[in-house]
């Protein structure tokens, strides 16, 4: 489920639609939790689905480290990529803003995190990197840690509307870790390992 305090935007022909923030949300919000309601599909099952489906599904969804595609039932599946993504992904299927997020600001992801199964080139915004490849949790996920590890002390220090979506488990877990009485786990935990370039289902 995406943060409530978002909605669904045209943003340009180039990009088409994506979320953004209808009022302030600060760093350390939980701005996205697997719910319920997400879907989720073996390579098996999208291989049984019409070509339509399946044209759907590899456009909307995104791969878990057991290679399975997920999908979103809300607008949380337009999310779109940034070289400089203010929301990153974590070990305990949540998302996190790194940054102070404005009203009227797109809410964006690092795709290199989602696990592709195919190089493409994003949109120019003056970074080094100009393509996610389908291994670049191996490649950035000790910049991404160090990112997330940044914003975790400000989770229990601001709002959080998705906090009813956590387990007992997960919420313990975000205290013992901010207390520093745990590590943080890798974002290379949600790498799937059989992730090869050009290997489509």
């Amino acid at each position: 489920m995406i943060h409530p305090n978002t909605e669904l935007r045209f943003i340009s022909p180039e990009v088409g639609y994506g979320v953004v923030a209808r009022e302030f949300i600060p760093k350390g919000t939980i701005t996205w939790v697997l719910d319920e309601l997400d879907r989720e599909f073996t390579p098996e099952q999208f291989n049984a689905f019409d070509p339509a489906y399946q044209e759907i599904l590899d456009t909307y969804c995104f791969r878990n480290n057991k290679g399975n595609l997920v999908l979103c039932w809300d607008h949380a599946r337009y999310v779109n990529h940034s070289f400089n993504a203010n929301c990153l992904s974590t070990a305990y299927d949540f998302e996190i803003a790194i940054r102070d997020i404005n009203p009227g600001e797109q809410l964006t992801d690092d795709y290199g995190y989602l696990n592709i199964n195919r190089p493409f080139r994003g949109i120019e915004e003056g970074t080094k990197r100009k393509t996610v490849y389908p291994d670049d949790l191996v490649r950035y996920h000790k910049v991404w840690d160090k990112k997330v590890i940044a914003a975790f002390p400000s989770i229990n220090k601001v709002n959080q509307p998705l906090a009813h979506l956590l387990s007992d488990v997960e919420k313990d877990r975000i205290t013992k870790i901010i207390a520093g009485e745990d590590q943080l786990t890798s974002i290379l935990s949600c790498y799937y390992s059989e992730n090869l370039v050009n290997n489509h289902y």
